[in-house]
């Protein structure tokens, strides 16, 4: 839905109430027909923990795909100038 900035002042407690009770819903607020804002429902809150409890499920995932580790420090020649003692 689009409407003027002028309506949708006029109209605010209908047009929340409306887009609360439709997540999906969405208004378009306009000025000199151009669209500067939108209104929709606030996302959900995510709940405690989960980002830190999936980056546990990923680490857990990543570890049996780990490659050795390179200490660079170890072979610094060979990184910054090649096996061959040529410049990059």
């Amino acid at each position: 839905m689009r409407l003027p900035i002028s309506e949708a002042r006029r109209r605010l407690p209908e047009l929340v109430r409306r887009v609360r009770a439709d997540a999906g819903a969405r208004v378009h607020i306009t000025v000199h027909n151009e669209v500067v804002a939108e209104l929709r429902a606030a996302l959900p809150e995510p709940v405690p923990g989960a980002a830190a409890k999936a980056l546990l499920a990923l680490a857990r995932r990543q570890a049996s795909v780990r490659r050795r580790k390179v200490r660079v420090s170890d072979n610094v020649k060979v990184h910054l100038y090649g096996r061959d003692g040529i410049s990059r």
